[in-house]
């Protein structure tokens, strides 16, 4: 982690200068509330490495960092109410303390903040990012619904699994580093190329995740063992499972998939079926395939390769998490 010091350092510097003392404050305080609870922030860490990569200033690319944790904020206060969580980090989430109307109004006031942190920028880089960050919103939204669609579906493939991820988790990490490669004065060419890195590299990190959920170390990972199959979620490793059971393996996850308990049965079952159909094998070799994709795009990428190894040590952070 101590290589990602110096980035967290300068965000919740940024995040604590930049706090919200409009009014009424019933609006800015629920704002303030969800921005003070830190976690990771790789988002707008990865605006800023890509902006060291190229050689950029990087007090050119704080607001655009802030920018982006507004708007991955914003999505996570409209998730929590469209899954009527109690908690996020461990805390209260807003519309919980504040009430549904003002968890509504207030995620869709960070993300005009949001598209309000661009403006300093100059006018072409402004068209610039400000179209990746547009189209990057459509995505998640899309991708989003997708994952929604998939909880009712009996059909999910593969590559819809892949889009999903892809929309919702892969996109945003792409755009970060791409407006901060852009930021830097990055080629467009080398700023695809690092927002194919991203992207590989978040479609690995969710099905690591996915992968954790059921062989990750618990007390490491925080959360409940096998809460994927408690939900019934259509993760890589359900997928992965049914594309290779026989027809008794499949009558088998069908008919756990169709129950929503906490039955230890079902965790059984389902995990048996999993070490039959070798998925745990089958899904690390997808992670692999994809953190190599991105470290492809990532080569192609016009600077010395000493430059590179901070998204090297990143992709390694991040996909090496506690098995």
């Amino acid at each position: 982690m101590s290589f990602l010091d110096k980035y967290q350092n300068i965000v919740s510097e940024a995040v604590e200068k930049h706090i919200f003392l409009d009014k009424p404050e019933e609006l800015y305080a629920p704002m303030n509330y969800i921005m003070s609870h830190g976690g990771k922030r790789m988002r707008p860490i990865m605006v800023l490495m890509a902006c060291d990569l190229f050689g950029g200033k990087l007090e050119d690319a704080i607001k655009p960092a802030l920018a982006i944790e507004y708007f991955h904020n914003f999505t996570l206060i409209h998730d929590d109410i469209m899954d009527e969580a109690p908690l996020r980090r461990n805390k209260a989430t807003i519309h919980t303390l504040y009430g549904l109307n003002i968890g509504i109004l207030s995620g869709d006031n960070l993300l005009f903040k949001a598209y309000q942190y661009f403006l300093d920028l100059e006018p072409v880089l402004f068209k610039k990012c400000l179209k990746i960050f547009t189209d990057t919103g459509i995505v998640v939204c899309e991708g989003q619904q997708y994952d929604v669609n998939f909880e009712s579906m009996n059909d999910v493939s593969h590559d819809d699994y892949i889009k999903m991820i892809t929309y919702k988790t892969g996109s945003l990490s792409a755009a970060s580093l791409q407006i901060g490669a852009l930021i830097a004065g990055a080629s467009d060419d080398d700023a695809e190329s690092i927002y194919n890195f991203g992207k590989h590299l978040g479609i690995a990190f969710q099905i690591m995740d996915d992968y954790l959920d059921v062989y990750g170390d618990q007390a490491a990972v925080g959360k409940k063992h096998a809460g994927d199959i408690y939900e019934n979620k259509k993760t890589i490793l359900y997928l992965t499972a049914l594309q290779n059971a026989n027809e008794e393996e499949r009558k088998e996850l069908d008919y756990w998939y169709t129950k929503k308990t906490d039955n230890v049965d079902k965790i059984y079952g389902v995990e048996k079926i999993f070490r039959m159909t070798k998925v745990e094998e089958k899904v690390l070799r997808l992670v692999h395939q994809h953190s190599e994709i991105a470290l492809e795009y990532l080569n192609k990428i016009d600077v010395p390769a000493e430059n590179k190894k901070p998204l090297l040590e990143l992709a390694e952070y991040l996909l090496k998490r506690e098995k």
